[in-house]
């Protein structure tokens, strides 16, 4: 399987690229963001690419993929909704629909976040416009698409997140993440299950297209 990874030096793309090149299954990894990892892997393949709105220069490198793993994201802190959409919904919705062209047997993985607004009507900015991207990536005539929504994410093998109050907060909740899966197992989910299950959608699919934290938990169980 030759799989496309958008967010590859965030915290869940860390994550999703280690369970990639363990999987014997996968051959290829290729990633896409505005700065490559340097990684020597015999796997990956990097390509740094500035303008995530458009991908008509690097059309060519991106066919022959069965399966695109989207973690790319940012925090809504601060940002108006517009801005946020163009971002979120923008970046998302750019390389969805060039890709679902150039590989229509792609399975589509889009990393959302629990309590997303698939109404588009409530009162939570971040969540309508995480609901706006999930529905038009579901409009989208990939072989399959699947909308992960985690909660609490815990790393598993040092994976750090890019934005800084999310690394400060990581921190404090250290000590208390054993005691907080005990207390909500079904809140927490760990690098490990994210990367796990997204390879499962990839090659055997899921029950459904939208998959909450019970819903990821039960694929990799």
């Amino acid at each position: 399987m030759n799989v496309l990874l958008f967010g590859a030096t965030g915290m869940v793309g860390q994550g999703v690229l280690r369970e990639c090149l363990i999987d014997p299954g996968v051959r290829l990894v290729q990633t896409i963001g505005r700065r490559v990892l340097g990684a020597t892997h015999p796997k990956v393949r990097e390509i740094a690419h500035a303008d995530l709105w458009n991908y008509v220069d690097i059309e060519p490198a991106l066919s022959g993929f069965d399966a695109c793993f989207f973690c790319l994201g940012v925090s809504s802190v601060g940002m108006k909704e517009d801005a946020y959409d163009h971002v979120t919904r923008g970046i998302t919705l750019a390389a969805a629909e060039t890709l679902v062209r150039l590989n229509p047997g792609m399975t589509f993985v889009y990393v959302s976040g629990a309590g997303t607004d698939s109404s588009e009507q409530g009162s939570t900015m971040w969540a309508r416009v995480k609901g706006r991207t999930e529905n038009e990536l579901l409009r989208l005539p990939f072989k399959a698409a699947y909308m992960f929504r985690p909660g609490f994410i815990q790393p598993m093998h040092g994976e750090s997140s890019k934005t800084p109050l999310y690394r400060v907060l990581y921190q404090i909740l250290r000590p208390l993440v054993p005691l907080l899966v005990r207390a909500f197992p079904n809140a927490v989910l760990t690098t490990e299950d994210l990367g796990r299950a997204m390879l499962i959608c990839a090659e055997r699919g899921a029950p459904k297209p939208i998959l909450e934290i019970r819903d990821i938990r039960a694929l990799v169980s």
